[in-house]
């Protein structure tokens, strides 16, 4: 037992890592292909968005393999710390520091300066590993409603706050998703689970409603019938329902969209995904969604194998903001949901989304390498 407890420890989950560098690899190229005209149109440069998203790829590669290395029990001894830290960087946003971009400040830096950080991103880790610290320390929390269910609701109140003044709806909902699906997997009782997703969706409807200017109101119907208003509010969804079924089953080859060519709006953001559909087509999508499913499985496998309670719940938090992400990115671009902003992990561009991710599955590599076989 003790030899193979070693091979364990040097090799990791082969599975993981495999479908993490083909799914990096495969966001390269996709990211090249949809944003080579409006890279062209923005910059003059067709290969910018293509040599960028290369610097973050290896800067990922680099946060992966150090991730895979460096033990993840040390996490839970910072962990009041990572989490003060991410609150403070999202209090950073409405200072100077906060870069504002089409009517949202949701990076910190300085206009034009090579490197801008989106703390909404950080919180999601952060609290990934502090709530898996804070539940792993007494198992018996979750069960107590003061000690245990209030507390984490607290800590959804003070995040879906912050970040929902940027505004971005869309990270504050995948937060508190993400701590209420790691409260579930620690042991939350289902009535308290139906009662809190309840109180969060009315209170959620009725942000909506109250919406002054009616924005998050025409946002929230606009999916539903979008060719009600084709050149405003549904104009991004009916642009990639287009490149959706312009595909077909195989659709019309690597780097032949039509759609990209300044149809659909940031083609290489949160709409790749009806890009690849309109290139690589259905079986193309199909292939794609498969690669997730294994690499969520891997996930929960991870989870479930962990030498303990803290390794479990720290997988399982990394496990629901992929499977989050996937879902709701991709229910976007087939008008299944309202647009959201949320990208595709390890295919959309952009710096912060992609090292988090390629960071987060070093951290389930590490849980691996521990786990007994």
């Amino acid at each position: 037992m003790a030899v193979r407890k070693k091979t364990r420890m040097k090799s990791g989950d082969f599975a993981l890592t495999i479908i993490v560098l083909a799914l990096v690899v495969f966001g390269v190229i996709m990211v090249f292909s949809s944003s080579y005209y409006n890279a062209l149109n923005d910059t003059g440069d067709p290969y910018d968005y293509l040599k960028k998203d290369i610097v973050w790829a290896m800067l990922g590669l680099g946060v992966m393999l150090f991730c895979a290395i460096f033990d993840y029990r040390i996490y839970a001894k910072f962990a009041p710390i990572i989490l003060v830290i991410s609150i403070v960087l999202l209090g950073l946003l409405f200072t100077p520091l906060g870069i504002t971009r089409n009517y949202a400040t949701r990076w910190l830096g300085m206009e034009n300066f090579a490197f801008t950080l989106m703390p909404g991103e950080v919180a999601k880790i952060a609290a990934i590993i502090f709530v898996a610290w804070y539940l792993s320390k007494d198992p018996k929390r979750i069960k107590s409603f003061t000690k245990g269910v209030l507390p984490m609701l607290m800590l959804c109140g003070v995040y879906f706050g912050l970040i929902i003044l940027q505004p971005n709806l869309s990270t504050a909902i995948t937060v508190c998703g993400i701590i209420i699906g790691m409260m579930f997997v620690a042991g939350l009782h289902i009535m308290y689970l139906v009662g809190i997703v309840g109180v969060g969706a009315v209170g959620i409807l009725f942000m909506i409603l109250t919406d002054e200017d009616g924005y998050r109101l025409k946002r929230l119907t606009s999916f539903l019938d979008p060719f009600q208003d084709p050149l405003g509010d549904g104009y991004q969804v009916i642009q990639s329902l287009l490149a959706l079924g312009s595909g077909g089953l195989f659709g019309v080859g690597l780097g032949k969209s039509i759609q990209k060519t300044l149809y659909l709006p940031e083609p290489q953001n949160d709409f790749i995904f009806a890009i690849i559909g309109e290139e690589l087509g259905f079986i193309g999508c199909l292939i794609l969604i498969a690669c997730y499913i294994v690499l969520i499985w891997r996930g929960v496998h991870i989870a479930l194998n962990a030498p303990d309670l803290f390794g479990t719940l720290l997988a399982s938090g990394i496990t629901i903001m992929l499977a989050l992400q996937v879902i709701l990115n991709i229910a976007v671009v087939t008008s299944s949901m309202p647009p959201t902003g949320i990208t595709l992990p390890f295919i959309s561009y952009g710096g912060n989304a992609l090292m988090l991710f390629m960071g987060s599955m070093g951290i389930l590599l590490n849980i691996s390498r521990h786990s007994a076989r």
